[in-house]
């Protein structure tokens, strides 16, 4: 048993009526994850597989309830003695999403692990090698799309929108300094991408490599801006070739001359 399950509650504080512990929050995810493998699963089951009192069990379910993240289930088959079936427990679409949270967590806490034992460089190369699968499939949506930066960002932008980047993009500026202001709105590794920059860096220079320019990030929603922008230039800026080797060009572009495109625009 947990020590401090059978701890009093708190004065109420926050959206499950109660002041949560660290301990409670830990226990309670327990209980969330639990459902979500075994569900549909009984308060009783709860308790037996997890080492908790019915109280603590309760506990937890209502306040899990209250925020929407678990739902009631049909009865279950058994029967509890004379009373009407117990009932059982399963996650909601909401549940589902906490849990995904949780999952982000959980790949923090591996990459410091993988940071303090192998070094920064190696979560360099994990982010490096995540962007690697996704970069050679949009290089073959990207190999029929031509040479010119703005018709590959088209494409570029419809296949992150199909893996969910909630991406855009529009035309700005003019004559040497003219380029296309591509946007995310969503990122799936945001969470892990504030701590360890080199997931945005990995991206970025999968973009470049995919678009045959040098492209410059402007905005992330891992630095706290309300969208990824990326400035992809057309006017004959920082042009390279399409190598996978992705080598800068010598001469990269001048973020100060960039001033006039407004930084996380959409």
């Amino acid at each position: 048993m947990f020590i401090g399950e059978h701890a009093p509650r708190e004065t109420k504080d926050g959206d499950d009526g109660q002041h949560v512990t660290p301990l409670e929050s830990r226990t309670r995810s327990r209980v969330l994850h639990m459902v979500s493998a075994d569900g549909p699963i009984t308060a009783a089951e709860l308790g037996r597989h997890l080492d908790l009192t019915p109280a603590a069990v309760r506990r937890h379910l209502d306040a899990l309830v209250e925020q929407g993240a678990v739902v009631p289930h049909e009865p279950t088959s058994g029967r509890r003695g004379r009373g009407r079936p117990a009932r059982a427990y399963v996650v909601s679409e909401i549940g589902h999403g906490a849990l995904e949270a949780d999952y982000d967590s959980l790949a923090v806490e591996v990459l410091r692990y993988l940071e303090a034992n192998a070094g920064a460089s190696a979560v360099t190369d994990f982010a490096r090698t995540r962007v690697a699968a996704l970069e050679e499939r949009y290089a073959a949506r990207l190999a029929d799309a031509g040479d010119d930066p703005s018709e590959r960002t088209a494409v570029l932008v419809e296949a992150l929108s199909e893996d969910g980047f909630a991406a855009t993009a529009r035309p700005v500026g003019a004559g040497g300094l003219a380029g296309v202001q591509l946007c995310q709105g969503h990122c799936p590794v945001q969470h892990v991408a504030t701590e360890f920059p080199a997931f945005c860096e990995a991206e970025t220079d999968a973009f470049s490599r995919l678009l045959g320019v040098h492209v410059q990030r402007l905005a992330t929603l891992a630095g706290g801006h309300h969208v990824c922008t990326t400035f992809v230039p057309t006017g004959g800026i920082a042009r390279k070739s399409a190598d996978p080797s992705g080598v800068a060009p010598s001469t990269p572009p001048r973020t100060d001359t960039l001033t006039h495109v407004k930084e996380g625009s959409s």
